[in-house]
């Protein structure tokens, strides 16, 4: 069999300035599993002076996820300071995210529940954290974190998209929020929603392509709603399957109506009886 010396070599080079590697990807999932944990799970060791070391250690496994992009000590050291000094304030946001899904899931029995067992909690809370390095510049890592969400959950959050308080996301599989969306406070999303852009093309990547969503709004599964220009008006509800490329005015109900005909098996013809 033939060896392809000449892609060997043309891959060999490109690995060799690829500083985002494999490896890398891996540190950033434990680094996400390892906070995630920390900041809610139970663990045998609760002490405070536990607890300080496993910040000391979530601050370096930080601090060596983002030297690999930065290549510069003091900026990196600026950059982890920064997210952790954010992070009381990040954890507040995402308690009010875990008490919303209790206070409207009557599935949810605690908050214990949620934080083990809510996929859209976890893709919420790597949404968030994301969020922060994404608005701090730190480059490449904010999206291999996010991404990591998207692979376990079928939650897709861009970390550019700013998201409010109180955001409460059930089921959640499909979900879809594109870079420059943009959604308010008490917001609720269900399962299949996509917030995305009515076209794709480099030359509206500094431009607002994704949909505003004000607060209090109720979107049902399947809906799409597209345009940086699209705004869906505080306390609207939005039905299932509709799709959405205008303003909505506040106080809305927007639905699909769809017919749906019955009849009685004994109507049927006689061809269309058959046995699975």
């Amino acid at each position: 069999m033939a060896i392809p010396h000449h892609l060997i070599e043309r891959i060999h080079h490109s690995k060799q300035n690829n500083i985002h590697g494999f490896f890398d990807k891996i540190k950033t999932k434990k680094f996400v599993k390892d906070l995630y944990e920390v900041l809610f799970l139970p663990q045998r060791n609760n002490t405070e002076k536990q607890l300080k070391a496993n910040f000391e250690a979530l601050n370096q496994h930080l601090f060596d996820l983002i030297i690999i992009v930065t290549g510069n000590r003091e900026s990196t050291e600026a950059n982890v300071n920064r997210f952790f000094e954010a992070l009381d304030e990040l954890y507040d946001q995402l308690v009010l995210d875990a008490q919303s899904i209790l206070e409207f899931d009557p599935a949810a029995n605690s908050l214990e529940e949620v934080y083990l067992a809510y996929p859209g909690f976890f893709a919420t809370y790597v949404y968030r954290i994301s969020h922060q390095l994404w608005s701090q510049n730190v480059q490449i890592l904010p999206r291999v974190i996010s991404e990591y969400a998207h692979s376990k959950t079928g939650i897709d959050i861009h970390p550019g998209a700013e998201i409010g308080k109180s955001f409460f996301i059930d089921h959640g599989t499909g979900i879809v929020i594109g870079e420059t969306t943009i959604i308010g406070n008490h917001v609720k999303i269900y399962q299949g929603v996509t917030l995305g852009a009515l076209n794709v093309s480099k030359e509206k990547a500094n431009q607002k392509r994704h949909p505003t969503i004000e607060d209090d709004v109720i979107i049902y599964s399947g809906a799409t709603i597209l345009g940086g220009n699209t705004t869906i008006g505080r306390e609207s509800i939005i039905g299932g399957n509709v799709w959405i490329t205008q303003d909505v005015p506040a106080n809305s109900l927007v639905y699909h109506k769809s017919e749906i005909k019955i009849k009685e098996n004994s109507s049927l013809p006689e061809s269309l009886t058959f046995v699975i």
